[in-house]
């Protein structure tokens, strides 16, 4: 992932041989993974290309069958499991095959390609990570009375899509490259890379791409959870039941997206301001995996543990994420107390979460029903 490679250019009398053939030597990271190091890589990536794959198909199949889940809000969620499966598709799935020979399998273009689509539809991702927490937040805390429509979740996908370009896109036109990465066996941008060209892409890369929708994710759901908190004061067992779900789901979203992404963005800059070398091998393909066990743990985080999908299943009322809410509901009721002290939540905020309702509680009954349910 992070070793010195020669930028991979193309002049207009390359062979059709040359252009589907292995990167050459000078191509390919100097430190090489033993066949057992390989082995290992393959195990975890094919576990993450089973898991992905199928969590993200039971996502689409629910989408696809029950119409109450088509909602705007759901709409991101949506898009995020789109990508994931992608992602599984066309990006996992090269370099699993990889992993099992030992060697990259999809020539220079290939390289190329791989690089680019997996840097594209993990960018949408994230973005739409970013997104989907701004949108809880004001959902939950911001005052308004009306229905719910898909101009905005729509725009914000088709922005997620085109941002992700924007920055995907110039490695194919000269600014920075896509190469090699790792053990040889995936390829993304060229993080060693020392021009200035390099240098700059990564910069920006690091802060559009990861700082920002880091930054925009503690934001949204550190005030999230304090609203969430002020509202736990009110006498109101169903209140305190939703408060304790909330704050499962935030900590576990923001726990994951920093366990998958955060490793491989510090790693990254180690590589491209570091001294050559100073990533081994072994140390550049584990951030790497976790960044691709995302597509895995979106799918659960963000869908499975949705109430209302949960709900829709014929296994919902036993589904083992509710399981694991029992006893934490159970406390908050036995902690539920008088508290003279007024809660300083907004009033619009305290009605939605105590109703059964928790998200439009104030939107009309006709479209209160496809609100998407966080308790």
């Amino acid at each position: 992932m992070f070793y010195e490679v020669t930028s991979l250019n193309f002049s207009a009398n390359l062979s059709e041989g040359d252009l589907v053939s292995s990167p050459n030597e000078d191509d390919e990271p100097e430190n090489r993974l033993s066949k057992t190091g390989h082995t290992v890589v393959s195990v975890f990536l094919g576990c993450i290309l089973v898991f992905g794959f199928f969590n993200n198909l039971i996502v689409l199949i629910l989408f696809c069958k029950f119409k109450t889940l088509r909602t705007p809000v759901n709409m991101l969620l949506l898009n995020i499991s789109v990508s994931d499966m992608l992602v599984c598709l066309f990006g996992t799935t090269l370099s699993f095959a990889s992993s099992i020979y030992g060697r990259w399998l999809g020539g220079k273009l290939g390289c190329i390609w791989y690089g680019f689509i997996n840097s594209c539809f993990g960018i949408v991702s994230l973005i739409s990570l970013a997104v989907l927490s701004y949108e809880r937040y004001s959902t939950l805390t911001v005052c308004n009375k009306r229905a719910p429509d898909f101009q905005r979740p729509l725009i914000a996908v088709g922005g997620s899509w085109l941002y992700s370009l924007v920055w995907t896109v110039p490695p194919l036109l000269g600014w920075s490259s896509y190469g090699p990465e790792g053990a040889g066996t995936s390829c993304s941008v060229s993080w060693t890379s020392k021009s200035y060209e390099s240098v700059s892409y990564i910069i920006c890369l690091f802060i559009f791409c990861l700082a920002v929708p880091v930054l925009v994710m503690g934001y949204c759901y550190g005030r999230l959870l304090y609203t969430v908190k002020q509202v736990g004061k009110v006498r109101r067992t169903a209140a305190r039941r939703r408060e304790y779900h909330i704050l499962f789901m935030v900590i576990t979203a923001v726990v994951c997206y920093l366990l998958c992404w955060t490793p491989y963005g510090v790693v990254a800059m180690m590589a491209t301001f570091g001294k050559p070398g100073i990533v081994t091998s072994t140390a550049s393909v584990v951030p790497s995996i976790l960044a691709k066990s995302s597509t895995a743990l979106n799918p659960v985080i963000y869908i499975l543990m949705n109430k209302q999908a949960c709900e829709l299943t014929p296994v919902g009322s036993v589904h083992p994420l509710r399981i694991l809410h029992i006893s934490a509901h159970k406390q908050a009721s036995a902690a539920s107390t008088s508290n003279p002290q007024p809660p300083k939540a907004p009033l619009c905020f305290r009605n939605r979460l105590s109703s059964p309702n928790p998200i439009h509680a104030s939107a009309p009954p006709a479209a209160s029903h496809n609100s998407y349910k966080y308790g």
